[in-house]
């Protein structure tokens, strides 16, 4: 008897995602906290058999690292955790700034009391963060926070992607100490903004708070290169000279 397909569910596919969801999630988490440093190989073999699944998960996890920009893959070389860029960085907070003072403009009329009291208790809980890691799921929290009211989807997902390509940018700025004051402050100032139902104001903030962190990034990272190439380009050290054997 012929069984009808139509309408029937595919169980088999959603495991695979959701699998290939979890291992991406744990290789980020690895690339953020340093556990896997830029150029590090992600074989998938290695990768499954940690994971104790096949290679088609795997093979998803590193398609969808690779198009979030944290993964680099290479013919014959396989794929390799993407090196930090300076341009890069300056480049992902760029877009940000524009794309969220788009969202805060249309979302501030639509704020409510309820929408801007948890937005305050966000800002509240990133302030009083002190491990960098958990500072930056923090930081996400209250700047989504700000723009839900707009209820335009795309634009929320846009911004999220971004977050996500910046994540590991940004644990470096907050690695630095006197810059997690400044982003508290910086938040503080545009959370009143909103509150005061001031667009322009609160549009001049996001944009300033952000293209400021992709300036800062891009400066750390350009003098960290420039030292690392300093140093790789020193002449070695030549060993003791050795002792010449003439009479006494």
């Amino acid at each position: 008897m012929d069984i009808p397909t139509r309408g029937l569910l595919l169980p088999a596919a959603a495991p695979r995602e959701s699998t290939s969801r979890v291992i991406a999630e744990a290789l980020r988490a690895a690339i953020v906290d340093g556990t896997l440093a830029p150029g590090a190989p992600l074989r998938q073999d290695a990768i499954a058999r940690h994971f104790s699944v096949s290679a088609i998960p795997v093979r998803e996890a590193l398609r969808q690292l690779e198009s979030e920009g944290w993964a680099k893959a290479a013919v014959h070389k396989g794929a390799t955790v993407a090196p930090l860029s300076a341009d890069e960085a300056r480049e992902i907070y760029e877009i940000r700034a524009a794309l969220e003072s788009l969202a805060i403009g249309l979302a501030i009329p639509r704020h409510t009391a309820a929408t801007l009291r948890e937005c305050a208790r966000l800002c509240r809980a990133a302030e009083r963060e002190p491990d960098p890691a958990l500072y930056v799921a923090r930081n996400v929290a209250f700047h989504m926070s700000l723009y839900a009211p707009a209820a335009r989807s795309q634009l929320e997902e846009m911004i999220g992607t971004l977050h996500r390509r910046g994540e590991r940018y940004l644990r470096l700025k907050f690695g630095l100490p006197s810059y997690k004051g400044e982003s508290d402050n910086e938040h503080a100032a545009l959370l009143d903004a909103v509150r005061r139902r001031d667009i322009p104001a609160a549009q001049a903030l996001v944009v300033a708070h952000l293209l400021g962190t992709g300036d800062v990034l891009h400066r750390f990272l350009t003098e960290r290169a420039q030292a690392e190439a300093a140093h790789a380009n020193q002449p070695k050290r030549r060993g003791r000279r050795a002792r010449t054997t003439t009479g006494s």
